[in-house]
């Protein structure tokens, strides 16, 4: 079909794989603080530290030092520095919180994104697609209701990361056209390791666990810690890549796909099962991104009217 091929459906399919990939990170990240009680800060500065690492190499081999200036520097360092914060936040939610709770307070980062979009990008968002994100917020709701009794101010973190994705993606998509996907991530994972490392410094200076530097007992333990930067640093090139083809409140809905892949982790490795009730929630959420990709292939194909 030739909808398929366009650049928008491209970026959806680019986000969505992203959004199969990530989740393993923040499973990989409650392992490591969980089972080898590494701090959360600790994760979190591999996660940046190998990122910066792998795309400086890649850059390097395949388009030289020369191309490593980017076009907005500060910019993109800034974006650094929200994922650093949003990624400690997250990553020290999930030591306490199971990754699907997690992640379903994370998720009204869509509705963030949307309005973010249209305000700060000036992006036109339809009446449908507004309905598709919050029909597939409602989702992420019935999957799992975290409560402040349940869990606390740690519940407010996942929170915290929502925001400061949102900011991110709009960032991403203003930023993109101008530096690459890899130039960009190269200087995100700067900013995030200069952030993370002055975390480091204040959790020693006032005493906080999350916030120190463990060293890793296992050498499974250094392995998980490649890892996570690894697909950290290829699940976001993904998300980069997508914000520079299609629109940011279009890319919203299929950010809930990174919930059904917390909930199978959570299932097969943390043996967080799944009521009936969160079943119902995840299909709500597959079929809203469903109907934004149908809605979209139908406006390539014939022009709508003004009110749509």
């Amino acid at each position: 079909m030739e909808n398929t091929t366009s650049p928008q459906m491209r970026g959806v399919g680019t986000m969505a794989g992203a959004m199969f990939i990530l989740p393993m990170m923040d499973a990989i990240a409650k392992w490591l603080s969980t089972v080898d009680s590494l701090p959360p800060a600790t994760v979190t500065l591999s996660r940046f530290v190998v990122q910066t690492i792998l795309t400086l190499l890649i850059i390097a081999a395949l388009t030289g030092v020369r191309s490593l200036k980017p076009h907005n520097l500060w910019g993109n360092l800034f974006r650094g520095f929200l994922m650093g914060i949003g990624s400690l936040c997250f990553f020290a939610a999930v030591k306490y919180m199971p990754l699907a709770d997690a992640m379903a307070v994370f998720f009204v980062e869509p509705l963030m994104l949307t309005l973010l979009s249209a305000v700060v990008l000036k992006e036109t968002v339809g009446w449908r697609r507004r309905i598709a994100v919050a029909i597939g917020f409602i989702g992420t709701l019935i999957v799992i209701q975290p409560s402040w009794e349940l869990f606390g101010w740690v519940s407010l973190l996942p929170l915290g990361t929502a925001a400061l994705f949102a900011v991110y993606l709009v960032l991403n998509r203003r930023f993109g056209a101008h530096d690459t996907p890899l130039v960009m991530q190269l200087y995100a994972g700067i900013g995030g390791t200069v952030t993370v490392m002055a975390a480091l410094v204040l959790g020693a200076v006032f005493g906080v666990s999350d916030m120190t530097l463990g060293s890793p007992a296992t050498g499974m333990s250094w392995f998980l810690l490649f890892a996570i930067g690894a697909i950290a640093t290829g699940g976001h090139l993904l998300v980069v890549q997508a914000s520079r083809l299609a629109p940011a409140s279009l890319l919203a809905p299929f950010q809930y796909l990174e919930i059904v892949m917390a909930v199978i982790i959570g299932l097969f490795v943390f043996q967080e099962f799944p009521t009936a009730s969160k079943w119902v929630g995840i299909a709500i959420i597959i079929a809203s991104g469903a109907y934004v990709v149908w809605r979209e292939g139908k406006k390539h194909k014939a022009p709508e009217p003004a009110f749509n």
